[in-house]
């Protein structure tokens, strides 16, 4: 089981404390990615940090969403090829008499 530590992370200018246990390096990654994703809005003309980092939130939790969506729809995919495989299956093999 990890421990929760101590971390404090440098975002947008801001200097943040977290308590977390996840591995530090893992955490700067996901204040870059953000930092990143802000930057690209604000290349697009938003130059409001606080609508900045909102559309950049909302614009994460879309792809988040896609994701999962596209994660549900491919299990359900392999759900249904696992299905005919083992009708298939069962159609091929001879059943046993009793």
């Amino acid at each position: 089981m990890n421990e929760s530590r101590r971390l404090e992370l440098t975002l947008l200018g801001q200097t943040l404390t977290l308590k977390t246990e996840a591995a530090p390096d893992y955490v700067r990654s996901l204040g870059r990615y953000l930092e990143g994703r802000v930057e690209t809005i604000r290349r697009s003309g938003v130059q409001d940090t606080s609508r900045a980092i909102l559309l950049a939130a909302l614009d994460i939790t879309d792809e988040l969403f896609r994701i999962r969506e596209d994660r549900e729809r491919q299990a359900g995919d392999v759900g249904a090829r696992l299905g005919v495989l083992v009708s298939l299956l069962e159609k091929a093999t001879p059943r046993e008499v009793r």
